[in-house]
């Protein structure tokens, strides 16, 4: 199990909604997320810049079947008019590299 960080960007204007998304994430999307056996996924938001900074707990191997899930390309279409998005409406990304860890 790998620590993951990653961050994304939302659209001006739309802090509330995306919040407000998560509130009510979806059974099914959280349940596939708990059976790919990612934990500990927080998501923040630096509302200077409108960066959404992710850090989640899995092995790295699992996420790259995500993807491939309706559920999860469902939640992508659902989001893209919030966030940036790549062509397949998965989230614009940018992985990020631990350089501090305090256990």
């Amino acid at each position: 199990m790998a620590r993951i960080a990653f961050k994304m960007k939302l659209h001006r204007g739309f802090e509330e909604e995306y919040k407000k998304r998560h509130d009510e994430i979806w059974p099914e999307l959280k349940q596939l997320l708990k059976t790919y056996g990612i934990r500990k996924y927080s998501i923040f938001l630096d509302k200077e810049t409108n960066s959404l900074f992710a850090v989640m707990n899995a092995k790295k191997s699992v996420l790259n079947k995500l993807p491939a899930e309706p559920v999860m390309q469902k939640w992508w279409v659902y989001m893209k008019d919030i966030m940036e998005s790549n062509a397949d409406n998965s989230p614009a990304s940018i992985p990020l590299e631990e350089v501090f860890y305090l256990p």
